[in-house]
């Protein structure tokens, strides 16, 4: 954690005026008579309206300058008591600066106040929860006080929740498309499976980078899943179709991978190239840029040299399988 700060709320200097009720009693003085005076010469009142037309102004009443200038010249206004008397008033209240609150922050009506600070060297969703960990266990909050975490984390976990839901929904209408393509399952299932493939790279790629699972992260995972997919269906439909000409399962299988190698290495590199830019980006959006890139570059890898070698693999023992039953 570095760059730790507070919201600054306090620095104004103000007036407090406090009547002394002991004081103003002996004059017969209450307190609206006095506050209203200082209100008057300080703040200003208005006492009337003047018309030109259709249009109305107030009149504004307020002391001149050199009266109200300072706590000084404050404490010699006089107040008029019942009996005719003129008493200043710092002998009917005590007059002194205070540094109060420059300014009160509110959100749904409630006050609130920041303390923020930058996360480095570690993700931010393990650190919030180490830090909720610990107020809870050491920070007892007065009654009607509550901790809300947002920023960067509010938008992750807002993110996350909605990759939650779209990541799945994903990947039953990839395999649905796929099952009615193929007209099989067992084709839709063996194509799916290329998916683990590429979180395989893209989780390496994270860990050998130093770099942590973020939203633009978990976004590259779901570009790789485009990139899986495909490489996987460029693989099956050429070994069905090298099987139409050939009875020998396992000749078919490898003449098939053998010639959609070059297919699969130029769409693996189409998809490495177009991010590599990003990947060495430093400057303005580089923390969105590099997760992304990593993910995608070290995904693509792993998703091609284990398509290549592992799905023609499972292919063969499913369709072995098939036609032991």
């Amino acid at each position: 954690m570095e760059d730790l700060a507070v919201e600054q709320l306090t620095g104004q200097p103000h007036l407090e005026v406090e009547v002394n009720r002991q004081a103003i009693a002996r004059y017969g003085i209450n307190t609206s008579q006095v506050m209203d005076v200082v209100r008057a010469a300080v703040g200003g009142t208005v006492i009337g309206q003047v018309f030109e037309g259709h249009q109305r102004f107030d009149i504004f009443l307020r002391f001149l300058p050199e009266f109200r200038q300072d706590s000084a010249s404050i404490s010699n206004i006089l107040i008029s008591s019942h009996g005719g008397q003129r008493i200043p008033l710092s002998r009917l209240a005590s007059i002194r600066e205070v540094i109060a609150p420059r300014e009160i922050n509110r959100e749904n009506n409630l006050r609130r106040i920041i303390v923020q600070c930058n996360v480095r060297g570690r993700d931010i969703g393990s650190w919030v929860k180490e830090a909720q960990r610990k107020v809870k266990e050491e920070v007892k909050l007065p009654p009607g006080y509550f901790i809300t975490w947002g920023g960067e984390f509010e938008n992750q976990q807002r993110a996350m929740r909605r990759l939650a839901l779209i990541i799945p929904l994903s990947v039953i209408l990839i395999f649905i498309l796929l099952a009615t393509t193929f007209r099989s399952l067992r084709y839709a299932l063996l194509i799916i499976l290329a998916i683990p493939f590429a979180f395989i790279g893209g989780i390496l790629a994270l860990f050998l980078s130093g770099q942590y699972l973020s939203v633009p992260a978990s976004i590259g995972f779901v570009v790789l899943f485009g990139t899986a997919v495909l490489d996987g269906v460029v693989m099956v439909s050429h070994i069905n179709r090298e099987r139409e000409g050939c009875s020998d399962l396992e000749q078919a299988v490898l003449r098939g991978a053998m010639t959609k190698l070059r297919p699969v290495i130029m769409t693996t590199l189409t998809t490495v190239l177009g991010v590599t830019p990003l990947l060495f980006s430093l400057g303005t959006g580089a923390e969105l840029q590099r997760p992304l890139a990593t993910v995608v570059v070290g995904g693509a890898v792993t998703a091609t040299l284990l398509t290549l070698f592992m799905l023609p693999t499972l292919y063969s023992l499913l369709e072995r399988k098939k036609y032991q039953k």
